[in-house]
């Protein structure tokens, strides 16, 4: 007969049959030789929707899976285990060819149990709070998706695959999502210490009251020392629990949705294909802490000094993890971000009435040279975002500046940098297919945007309005930005030049500043073919430490198949090149350590390349304006947030909100309005105005944040804040 496939997690041995190979009937044979070619110790396994219910004693699941680990070494083979809901994998064998509790995957992992020696585990998954999916692309591939990851792993065929994800299902199965619980044994909160014992058996021994009372008080203190100690621990494990917590309530949730369902293959996986598959690097491989493994081990036995002394033992081997779990978990903290109950809006609000275009080459072809901000635009070809709320765009990526301070805290000055550079990039990713002005904001005119969830507060202010110049100044974790720029336009009949005036500062906690400055922007073909923006120019980013950057902008040409290309390098104090950098402002950046000279092709990078920064994923309900997702919410005002702004700020302006609400007609009206506003702007700066908010250093320095706007806020008081939307005639700008 032909022996049945089975489930991979279902057991069977040579003593299931009545005779050996040998007496078998040359089909049998045949049928048993087919199935697998595995040591008589380890039967191979076969995939089915109808396993045998054989006894045995199988509690692991292994075999060799390709792992992918970043651009330079691509896929790797690795040895994966699988054992009680959890996935462990290393580079060598973590079984022993007598293993007899081990189902094997594949004829590649048998011939290599002999080959490798033990080693420690490389990592390992969860899958209690993990997800897990098969590619449509390759039927060799599928993913697993932890809370920091994902690994993306390749089978040596499609039957593998078939098998590896019934094996996961089943040890999924058998441990389902619960509720973490703080019931977890651990030391009591109420430690004591006697000594009485140890006083009466010195006392007999004839030593002095005082040498006893000096014994005690040594004894006492360090046992206070490790009350101290235990109680940091319990914090730690109560901070790693809540986290726990939270990433199991994110899967229950995401089950309970029908979203990525762990065993599903009707989803698209082109999305997990296109994700930045660098992130499974083996550099990268870090474990995955147990809460109740890491902080079960220590328990106290506080009858004697014998058994103070062990528990001081097990606190110091504790200690000894306490860094890196805290690292982990502060690093979590960054990352992931606080979930906090804000509450954003996804999309623009549906245009009231019917758009009218309007003919670009009637209202340019008698401005061509001129300067664009002293050109009336009607609103068709504004987006509904101010200039000043444009500025605030350049902090959507403003993680990247989380992580440099943590690099820097850690005394990595080279990432630091790296990041910053990133950062710096980042800021133009916004701009693709954003073909549409922004507001040119009113003198006076504020904007404030508050996101507790990424950790930010920026406001920025119009200060001057002729030259135009917008100052900002942004808080985070760590660190502060701030600067102003003068944006100079004009017209060149088929493309609109935008050349930034001013320089960009940040600076760190700890003392270490960057300065910078943006690039040229062009907009191309307002007359004929698809309107496109590239940036080109040279950005010098200095610090006035050990490192500083110097990126270029490559400027477009019409040969040119690969665009948006940013290429520099990372020079130390000396002048040295330390490192390269390289990508694209609209897509990601990379970098490797190390001069590299000439072009580089982006599918064959180095074996020590790595992402720095990668751009996010375009907003689902796409309008004309192309706003990114973060910049859609940039305009939002609920009732809430509308009794607490002042009067100067850019989400009350109305030809702003007309627009944004589809009121076209009521837009054209107020932004002609307000440009009358505008125009009378001038006599009140010549006449000495002043800005609110910011001050200038010196005659024709940079403007600084004075301060106090938040404090204002908090207290409702805009009385000094004038109505830069109201109505203003010049008999009031003579007064």
């Amino acid at each position: 007969m032909r022996v049945k496939e089975m489930h991979p997690l279902c057991c069977i041995t040579l003593e299931n049959f009545s005779g050996g190979i040998g007496d078998q009937s040359p089909e049998e044979a045949t049928s048993l030789s087919r199935s697998r070619s595995l040591p008589v110790s380890i039967p191979a396994f076969s995939n089915n929707n109808n396993p045998l219910q054989i006894s045995g004693s199988i509690t692991r699941v292994a075999g060799v899976l390709y792992k992918w680990t970043n651009y330079g070494k691509g896929w790797r083979s690795r040895w994966f285990v699988l054992r009680d809901g959890v996935l462990s994998y290393s580079k060598i064998s973590l079984i022993s060819p007598g293993d007899d509790d081990v189902r094997l995957i594949g004829e590649i992992s048998t011939n290599r149990l002999s080959r490798r020696k033990r080693q420690k585990t490389g990592g390992i998954v969860h899958l209690k709070v993990s997800r897990f999916r098969e590619s449509k692309s390759d039927d060799r591939r599928f993913y697993i998706f932890t809370a920091t990851k994902t690994l993306h792993l390749r089978t040596e065929s499609k039957k593998d695959r078939v098998t590896w994800i019934q094996a996961l299902a089943s040890s999924r199965s058998l441990f389902p999502l619960q509720i973490l619980n703080d019931n977890l044994p651990f030391v009591p909160n109420d430690l004591s210490l006697s000594t009485q014992k140890l006083k009466k058996r010195l006392l007999e021994e004839g030593i002095s009251d005082a040498v006893v009372k000096d014994c005690e008080q040594i004894i006492l203190s360090e046992f206070s020392e490790m009350q101290g100690q235990l109680k940091v621990l319990l914090e730690e494990r109560s901070c790693l629990i809540d986290t726990l917590r939270e990433l199991e309530a994110a899967n229950i949730e995401i089950e309970a949705n029908g979203v990525h369902n762990e065993c599903t293959t009707t989803e698209s996986s082109d999305d997990v294909e296109k994700q930045d598959i660098e992130d499974g690097s083996d550099a990268d491989e870090s474990f995955f802490y147990d809460t109740k493994e890491t902080f079960s081990e220590l328990t106290l036995s506080c009858g004697s000094v014998e058994g103070t002394s062990d528990s001081l033992d097990k606190v110091k081997d504790l200690e000894s993890r306490k860094d890196d779990v805290e690292k982990m978990h502060h690093k979590q903290r960054i990352e992931n971000s606080v979930h906090f109950s804000v509450q954003r809006r996804k999309k623009l609000p549906d245009p009231i009435e019917k758009e009218k275009r309007v003919s670009l080459w009637s209202m340019i072809k008698d401005n061509v040279g001129k300067d664009l901000t002293r050109v009336c635009l009607p609103v068709y070809f504004n987006e509904p975002i101010s200039s000043l709320q444009k500025c605030c765009e350049d902090m959507e990526y403003s993680h990247l500046l989380d992580q440099a301070y943590e690099h820097g805290r850690q005394g990595n000055n080279f990432l630091r940098v790296l990041k910053v550079a990133a950062f710096a990039v980042s800021g133009y990713a916004s701009s693709e297919g954003r073909h549409c002005k922004p507001f040119n904001p009113l003198l006076g005119e504020t904007y404030e945007a508050d996101f507790p969830e990424k950790g930010i507060r920026f406001f920025s202010e119009k200060v001057s309005h002729h030259p135009t110049v917008i100052a900002c100044h942004c808080e985070g974790r760590g660190w502060r930005f701030w600067g102003d720029s003068n944006l100079r336009s004009k017209f060149w009949g088929r493309s609109i030049q935008l050349d930034p005036v001013g320089v960009l500062n940040l600076e760190f906690d700890d003392g270490e500043v960057f300065q910078w400055s943006k690039v040229t922007t062009n907009i191309y073909n307002l007359i004929l073919g698809k309107v496109y923006c590239d940036h080109h120019g040279t950005m010098h980013i200095r610090g006035n430490r050990e490192y500083s950057c110097t990126l270029k902008f490559k400027e477009p040409s019409i040969l040119d198949r690969n665009p948006h290309q940013v290429h520099g390098f990372i020079e130390d104090a000396s002048g040295r090149k330390v490192a390269t950098i390289f990508g694209k402002w609209d897509e990601g950046m990379y970098y490797m350590e190390g001069e590299i000279n000439g072009n580089r092709k982006r599918n064959s990078p180095p074996s020590d390349e790595f992402m720095l920064w990668k751009s996010e994923k375009p907003a689902p309900d796409l309008t004309r304006y192309n706003l990114t997702s973060f910049a859609i919410t940039l305009n939002e005002l609920t009732p809430d947030l509308k009794e607490r702004l002042p009067p100067t700020d850019s989400r009350l302006r109305p030809d702003q909100r007309h627009l944004e609400n589809g009121e076209y007609e009521k837009a054209n009206e107020e932004k002609q309005r307000l440009e009358r506003r505008q125009r009378i702007s001038r006599k009140l700066q010549d006449n000495g105005w002043k800005p609110r908010w910011f001050c200038r250093e010196g005659e024709d320095g940079p403007y600084r944040y004075m301060g106090g706007y938040w404090e204002a806020r908090e207290e409702g008081n805009w009385d000094n804040c004038p109505d830069v939307f109201g109505e203003l005639n010049e008999s009031m700008v003579g007064e």
